[in-house]
């Protein structure tokens, strides 16, 4: 029982030095909200839809940040960082020996999209349970909805590499960082129209993202707010 004390006082310590109680710049998720605009900028500038490996290590850094400031439990955690290691392990290989292959691509696609499915689902089920809303409660709502537009570029990307063509059709090259343009324009339900997805399967993903899109701001949110409010 000591020891099980000890070992949570560690992880309450180190918590509270990354995400601690105090004001709202001393919370973990702007250290979040930074590593998502890198890896935010990293993919804009990618003109082909080969997913970029130093993008990738970021992502991974960015999923064990939110774990960790997520309280999820330590057994996940632990199989997290042994996943996430391999797999950054390897992306620091390719990089550096500068392989790449079709098949690597699309395996750094689906790995990016399941990393930011899991993400927000953890950071919505953590603030689910806080208590008094604070700066921390909306930065939490603003990172898991951004990771959410992450999330669709990776789908769309992974689409693209698995597809026989482009999924913009003739409205311009296919890339990443067209596809991460259209999928936050899609999010926010803004629909510029200068890219339009072409094929019904794209299509009926761009409509359900526009959903979820929607849906995040009354749910997803409403769900924050209502588990801050003081019992």
């Amino acid at each position: 029982m000591e020891q099980s004390g000890v070992g949570a006082g560690t992880r309450r310590r180190w918590s509270d030095s990354v995400s601690g109680p105090g004001p709202g710049w001393r919370t973990g998720y702007w250290l979040v909200l930074g590593l998502l605009v890198i890896s935010y900028g990293l993919c804009a500038v990618q003109s082909t839809t080969d997913p970029s490996p130093i993008a990738f290590l970021v992502q991974l850094v960015t999923v064990v940040v939110i774990l960790r400031i997520t309280d999820v439990a330590t057994a996940v955690q632990r199989t997290a960082w042994i996943v996430l290691g391999v797999a950054g392990a390897a992306a620091i290989i390719v990089q550096i020996i500068d392989t790449r292959g079709h098949a690597l691509d699309i395996a750094l696609a689906t790995a990016s999209a399941i990393a930011f499915l899991i993400a927000p689902a953890a950071i919505i089920a953590h603030q689910v349970h806080r208590r008094g809303l604070d700066l921390e409660a909306l930065l939490a709502a603003l990172t898991a909805y951004a990771l959410v537009g992450m999330f669709f570029t990776f789908v769309y990307n992974l689409i693209g590499l698995a597809g026989a063509g482009p999924i913009f059709g003739d409205a311009g090259p296919d890339s990443l960082s067209a596809q991460l343009f259209f999928s936050f324009t899609t999010l926010t339900t803004t629909g510029f129209g200068n890219i339009v997805p072409v094929g019904p399967g794209v299509q009926s993903i761009a409509v359900a993202e526009a959903i979820v899109g929607q849906f995040f701001l009354i749910t997803a949110v409403a769900r924050i707010m209502r588990g801050a409010r003081p019992s």
